[in-house]
């Protein structure tokens, strides 16, 4: 059933990096719809053309939401609401401020990827009008048409992310909060899956609260930005909080060593190098492969940062 396509939503490529690394979605209700995940400014146009195709226009869009303020999922969410005039912004508490004011959240960003790249990633990031910013808190909810899309809080992954649970189909839009379901790693013996790790905020205990609250909503689909949809929601939240310990263990120990700077941060990428080639065993499939190698891979330095900051959190505690 999770493999099914409601007729309702759209799953839409933004392009980021390359084919197949993002997606936003355009729900629709009668004359109404709202985007989930806007990637970035050079996505919209994507976004707009699935729009035409289903017979709406850019001011019918209601709503532009947002699971978390990363740029890979909030990056074009101004270019976004400068196409739809009357939609309005929905984000969690803690992403606000820095959609009214992406200053700090560009200066942050900048020198991890260097201008030219960022240029080449994210192009201009415009600060949105703050009345086109509405405050979700958790179990705050909105009408699209017929049905009733309701936000809750999911930490683990970044304090400022929540998800979005769809009355109409039973669907919950996970952003980063259920990992990484990529197309072209569901071809082994099991389905795999791979949670990300992301500094600064990475917080397995909350990681796991946060799984779990997404399966007690009994969704019949989880939809993930990175990519599509969940494989086996069940088994998929299992491997995640498998992974989930497994990097937390991690963090565990190195902050145990005594390595520091470079080379913590090289003994946390190799062990979690191994982690996830371990689970790709388990589901069949093998980190020798080109394919499988560059999909597992993808957010690999991330998830290793995020564990060796945690490490430097666990020794100041």
């Amino acid at each position: 059933m999770a493999n099914t396509i409601p007729d309702s939503i759209d799953i839409i490529d933004g392009h980021y990096f390359f084919e197949g690394r993002a997606a936003a979605y355009l729900i629709r209700d009668g004359e109404e719809a709202a985007f989930v995940d806007n990637i970035t400014q050079f996505s919209i146009p994507y976004l707009l053309e699935t729009l035409e195709k289903r017979g709406l226009s850019p001011e019918q869009v209601r709503y532009a939401i947002i699971t978390h303020i990363h740029l890979d999922h909030s990056g074009g969410t101004a270019e976004l609401v400068k196409h739809c005039p009357n939609a309005t912004v929905l984000c969690h508490p803690r992403a606000a401020r820095h959609i009214i004011d992406p200053t700090r959240l560009e200066q942050s960003a900048r020198p991890i990827y260097g201008d030219e790249a960022f240029d080449k990633l994210y192009g201009t990031i415009d600060p949105v009008d703050e009345k086109r910013v509405r405050i979700m808190e958790d179990g705050d909810s909105v009408a699209l048409g017929n049905r009733t899309l309701t936000f809750h809080d999911s930490p683990g992954h970044a304090r400022h992310h929540h998800v979005i649970h769809d009355s109409a189909t039973h669907s919950v839009f996970a952003g980063d909060a259920f990992g990484t379901a990529y197309a072209q790693l569901q071809h082994g013996s099991k389905p795999f899956m791979n949670y990300v790790c992301a500094p600064p905020e990475f917080d397995p205990e909350a990681a796991a609260s946060t799984i779990q609250r997404i399966v007690d909503l009994n969704p019949e689909h989880v939809w993930t930005t990175h990519f599509g949809a969940v494989p086996d929601i069940a088994y998929g939240a299992e491997q995640q909080l498998r992974s989930v310990e497994k990097f937390a263990a991690l963090s565990k120990r190195a902050a145990e060593s005594d390595l520091m700077d470079e080379a913590l941060q090289d003994y946390c990428n190799h062990e979690c190098y191994n982690i996830i080639r371990d689970e790709l065993s388990i589901a069949g499939l093998d980190m020798t492969n080109a394919q499988v190698y560059k999909w597992s891979t993808t957010e690999l330095n991330v998830t290793s940062q995020g564990v060796a900051v945690l490490a430097q959190r666990i020794r100041k505690q």
